[in-house]
């Protein structure tokens, strides 16, 4: 039989990695079938860590999927006689070949894992296998610190963030496993992928080949080292950014850890990333910034890496103590409180802290976008008001000055905290850039109630006038936003039919005020509902 590699990496390798696709799609290696095949609770569990339930329900089983299951699922050694009829095309030496499995004796030993991972977008669904390194319940033990993670939370949220839009060439910084690059590469024209581990570009370039994936280049390097002086129309990253103490024997996970002192990986991340990106190109990335008592929010540090000429979009989800943030993350490297390594560890990170002030670490996404060829305009004169200056049948205009060239005239820099559940962000995303650059050129003269928008009014007992006035949104960021009588009788209003001017006019008489004095307090609401996405430009 072939020998196996020396080292422990894979081997990539594009005909035996087609004859291994081949063989499992055979078998029918697929999310649904193994779910089928040992049941929904017991593939529940495996996510908390619990593989025995699986077992319980392969029994004895040495057919193709429950052996295919079991060697690559939960990375447990299986017969070699069951696994070459599971795996007639690639074979035994085309796994040891590949650097995926070693033989011992009349067994085959899982050298990786290789896990089946479905997915949606514009494209439609789909599914591919994605192998990386066994984990800790395959082990038996915390991770090393090489360790090639596999799909997991983090990987998943970045991939409902990216906005679904056709590029030309398109840049994964840190690819590990390569799940973003082979996302994107369903929506670009060419893919580069970079990461400073050989081991990780290894496992990503095979999966590639796994699963007929030909548009992505990989290349090694850290930051964008192995990118300078290119410039790219879209760029993803789910960096190495969780923040880890420089001290002495602390793990230094490669795929989690950059390295640096504090939120210093993503500071360089975004105070160099401009400079490679095409007009109008966008970046995508996940982070964490400290709160410290020296310099103040997390929030705050953030926006003052990114330059003022930049869109920028800063969302925070989560902000987590100093001991929450430790005990998360040593727990993610394997290490449990009852493990005797626990409380150095947790030392080591709280001494950090502690040392440079830290009062808190935000976790969430950041969207940055360099401005396109054409610099935004200001507003035309009366642009943005119910029709100054022209008579056009839509109530009165008398007395409503032009305003000045509005913020949304200039880049974008929203920094926010959005704790409630979240759905099709990338959507979301999508829909608040091309708002902004629209309201760039003034409200639109129609508008509608987007689809998912609801109203909730909340009264005192024996009150006729709510006291509360609620719009919801049900997708994207699920806002709840308040607003007043009047702006919920614009919103109310707004069906397609009749003009901003018209509804503004017609509420002004109705609660008997002024024009100017209304269009003043409601315009800025009406920019934020259509930013936020809560209306939106009649078609």
């Amino acid at each position: 039989m072939t020998a196996v590699p020396d080292d422990s990496r894979p081997h990539p390798d594009h005909v035996l990695a087609q004859a291994l696709a081949a063989d499992l799609d055979d078998a029918d290696f697929r999310s649904d079938a193994l779910r089928q095949l040992w049941g929904a609770e017991s593939d529940d569990a495996l996510a908390r860590g619990l593989r025995e339930p699986i077992l319980r329900a392969l029994a004895d089983r040495e057919d193709a999927l429950p052996t295919l299951g079991r060697l690559w699922v939960l990375g447990m050694p299986q017969p070699l006689a069951a696994v070459e009829q599971a795996l007639p095309r690639v074979g035994i030496d085309g796994l040891a070949a590949l650097g995926l499995a070693s033989v011992e004796g009349a067994r085959i030993v899982p050298r990786a894992l290789i896990r089946p991972q479905s997915f949606v977008d514009a494209g439609g669904v789909g599914e591919w296998w994605i192998a990386s390194d066994l984990d800790e319940i395959a082990l038996g033990s915390s991770l090393p610190a090489d360790h090639v993670l596999g799909v997991g939370g983090a990987s998943r949220t970045l991939a409902e963030l990216v906005i679904p839009t056709p590029v030309e060439r398109a840049l994964d910084l840190g690819t590990g496993c390569g799940i973003q690059a082979l996302l994107i590469a369903r929506n670009a024209g060419h893919v580069v992928a970079t990461d400073i581990s050989s081991r990780a570009l290894a496992y990503a370039e095979l999966n590639a080949q796994l699963n007929g994936v030909r548009n992505i280049e990989f290349r090694e390097g850290s930051l964008f080292e192995p990118v300078a002086g290119e410039s790219f129309d879209l760029v993803v990253s789910n960096p190495p950014f969780v923040i880890t103490p420089r001290a002495t024997d602390v793990p230094e996970y490669e795929y989690r850890d950059g390295g640096m002192i504090g939120d210093a990986l993503v500071e360089r991340f975004l105070r160099a990333v401009p400079q490679h990106l095409s007009p109008g190109g966008v970046a995508q990335l996940l982070g964490n910034w400290e709160s410290s008592s020296a310099v103040g929010s997390g929030l705050d540090r953030v926006r003052s890496w990114v330059a003022d000429d930049l869109d920028a979009w800063v969302i925070q989800r989560e902000e987590l103590s100093p001991l929450a943030y430790a005990e998360l993350w040593i727990r993610d490297g394997g290490t449990l409180p009852r493990d005797a390594e626990f409380t150095r560890l947790l030392t080591a990170w709280l001494d950090d802290f502690a040392d440079r002030g830290v009062t808190a670490v935000g976790f969430g996404y950041i969207l940055l976008r360099r401005p396109g060829v054409a610099a935004r305009s200001g507003y035309e004169s009366g642009a943005d008001t119910p029709d100054v200056g022209r008579d056009a049948g839509n109530g009165p205009t008398s007395g409503v000055s032009a305003p000045q060239v509005h913020p949304y005239a200039a880049p974008l820099h929203r920094f926010e905290t959005v704790t409630q559940p979240v759905s099709g962000l990338g959507r979301a995303l999508a829909t608040g850039l091309a708002a902004h650059d629209l309201l760039a050129e003034g409200i639109p003269q129609r508008l509608v109630v987007a689809p998912d928008v609801t109203e909730a009014r909340h009264f005192m007992p024996g009150n006729d006038d709510p006291s509360v006035i609620e719009l919801r949104q049900g997708g994207g960021f699920g806002r709840t936003l308040k607003v007043d009588p009047a702006l919920a009788g614009f919103v109310g209003a707004c069906d397609g039919e009749l003009t901003v001017g018209q509804i503004a006019a017609a509420l002004a008489d109705l609660f008997d005020v002024p024009l100017p004095e209304l269009w003043a307090q409601i315009e800025p609401r009406i920019r934020e509902l259509v930013f936020d996405g809560l209306l939106v430009p009649a078609e």
